[in-house]
Order: C-alpha cells, then structure tokens, then sequence
C-alpha cells in the first residue's frame, strides 16, 4: 500500500515507520527532516512544514494514498488543515489522538473506548477531544474515512516512563538515583498505569491500515499489562544497581509548587488507576498482542540511555527543585503536634 505519515520519526511513529518499511509498503514521510538519519533506506521523505498548506498542497497535488497518518495534529485547526489537504485523496486518515481525553475523574477504572471524553484538567486533552468531534463530524457528515487511535503512556529506548520529570526528560531522575538522591513519586506510588512499547503499539497501528472494520471507528492500543507507580521505580532502581530512595508526594500538592505544571499530566492523567480493556482493537487486529513487558522495555531503556551519553540532557533546574521538594517533606515529618 502507499501510506504517508505526517511525522514519522518520534516516539510512537519511528516505531510505525521501520515496522511498514519492513513490511514492504511504498511509505512517504511529510516531515522537517530533523530525525531523518534514522529513517529505513527506501522511505520517501517530503521534505517540508505542514504547517505550510499551500506548499504541501503544491507538492502533494499529483499524489492519493491508501492511508495517512497523522502523529502531530493536537488543535482543531491543524485536523481542519488535514481535511483540506486530504479529503478525496487518501481511503483512510488515520489520527493519532491521546487516552488521557477520557473521563477524568474516571467512574471506572476500567476504560473502554466508549468511556466518556471529558478532562477538565488538560488542555492539551481537550483539544484532542475537539480534533476527534471535527473529524467524525467529516465522518458523519462527509464521509471522510476517519480512524481515531488513542495512545496512553507509550515509550522507546530513548526515556524512562515516569510520573515526575522536569522539561528534559528522563535523564535527571536517573541521574538522582545513580546519585543516591531521592526520586519524587506522585501519591503513594500505588495506583496501577499501563506502559506500552513503541514496538508493540506499531503492530496494531499497523494492522488498522487498511482495514475495513476501522473506518468510522476509535480504538486506544495499549498493553494488558498494569503496574504500579512503585514497581516502575523500583524497576529502574533494580536496572541501575540502586536503592530506590523514594519521596512520595501528594499529587495535588506538586500542582501547587510549581513551576512546573502538573494539573494536566498528574490529576488530569497519570495519578489515576487505569486499565484498559482491549477487546475492540483485538477484533479488529486478531494477531495483535503487546509482547514487551514492563520490566523487560524499562531495563532495555535505562541500559540505551546509559550507553547513549546523547540521551543524557541533564536538567538543573528540575535537580534543584526536586531537592526543595523531598526537604519541605522532610521538614513536614518533623512537626510537633
């Protein structure tokens, strides 16, 4: 098939393009060429902002596909954008959404694809939720073939899953641990995530390509597997060596501390419990199954990030507001009531 991606080279959808150029497909990359020395040999690349309506359209004006999929739409103009480029060119656009869109507060743990979309705390959620409307409405009203996919937490060699990071990255939380420094968990560390491997969301997403039964339809692709905040921690821990010296801090208070902003990435996503039922997306991909377990994919990423001094962003700022954090918990533990 001939599929273009808008992207093509980030977390989730390096891991899509290696997978569909193994695969044998005729694959096209919209993208700014950033990453593109990590790309396969035979991918085409167009090299160019998408940003640019009039200079994609130019370039694109001779072109259908069978499938596109778009990895960098997070407002309902870049998805109204898409429309226009798109409609009567592509049998399938396939957008990448977010599962932090739903319900929040949950009313269920467990999270279907018609759990509600609601997220009072995230922007950057409510905005997913707008692009999703915008295009099922082309949908409906159009017949636009519209896929909606919905990643949680999905990662790759190049960052650690964590709660609690600074602007960049992963990298200084492990440092800390190296260190002997406490590490700041969210709550009390024992509300269950779902992490996924990049290399396991692709072969779903791969399998959606071109499927007649995900026309109209959403679908979130995540592993079965759930641990707690603890157990990940104590994972990294393990893999380094360490012991885990950790500082639990109420959520709610680390939205209060700033400067960084956790309202939306804490409360309005990562202090949940979640589980997700994955029954629809094994319908549509029978063969699909998350085969990377939580302990293996950390280990694996820890271990390329160690031996990868370009992963290794250290971030003083974060280091010094951490310390601030784990000493006013220190000092809080010591009032005499």
């Amino acid at each position: 098939m001939k599929i273009l991606l808008i992207g093509g080279t980030g977390t989730i959808s390096m891991a899509i393009t290696r997978l569909l150029s193994a695969q044998g497909h005729d694959l096209w990359l919209i993208n700014r060429g950033v990453r593109n020395g990590a790309l396969p040999e035979g991918v085409n690349v167009i090299k160019g902002d998408i940003s640019n309506e009039a200079e994609i359209a130019e370039k694109l004006k001779d072109m259908s596909f069978d499938a596109v999929g778009e990895f960098i739409g997070f407002i309902p103009e870049q998805v109204e954008r898409d429309y226009r480029l798109f409609k009567g060119k592509t049998k399938q656009y396939i957008y990448i959404s977010s599962a932090s869109a739903y319900q929040k507060p949950l009313s269920d743990y467990r999270i279907t694809e018609s759990t509600p979309l609601s997220n009072p705390h995230w922007k950057y959620s409510r905005d997913k939720i707008a692009c999703e409307e915008f295009l099922m409405r082309m949908y409906r009203e159009n017949g636009f073939p519209v896929t909606i996919v919905r990643p949680s937490h999905t990662y790759d060699e190049r960052s650690v899953p964590l709660g609690v990071h600074g602007d960049k990255g992963s990298w200084q939380v492990i440092k800390r641990m190296i260190q002997g420094k406490p590490v700041i968990i969210h709550g009390d560390g024992t509300s269950l995530w779902t992490i996924t491997h990049n290399t396991d969301f692709a072969k779903a997403y791969a399998g959606l390509i071109g499927n007649i039964h995900a026309i109209g339809q959403a679908f979130h692709i995540t592993s079965d597997e759930s641990v707690t905040w603890n157990q990940i921690y104590q994972i990294i821990a393990d893999t380094l060596g360490v012991e885990l010296k950790a500082c639990h801090v109420p959520s709610e208070w680390l939205c209060k501390v700033g400067p960084y902003d956790f309202e939306g990435t804490l409360i309005g996503d990562k202090a949940s419990t979640v589980v997700f039922d994955n029954s629809k997306i094994k319908r549509a991909v029978p063969d699909f199954t998350a085969t990377v377990r939580a302990d293996q994919g950390i280990r694996q990423t820890v271990e390329y990030i160690l031996a990868h001094p370009d992963c290794q962003q250290d971030d003083d700022e974060f280091d010094k507001w951490c310390d601030k954090v784990v000493e006013a918990m220190e000092n809080s533990a010591k009032i005499e009531f």
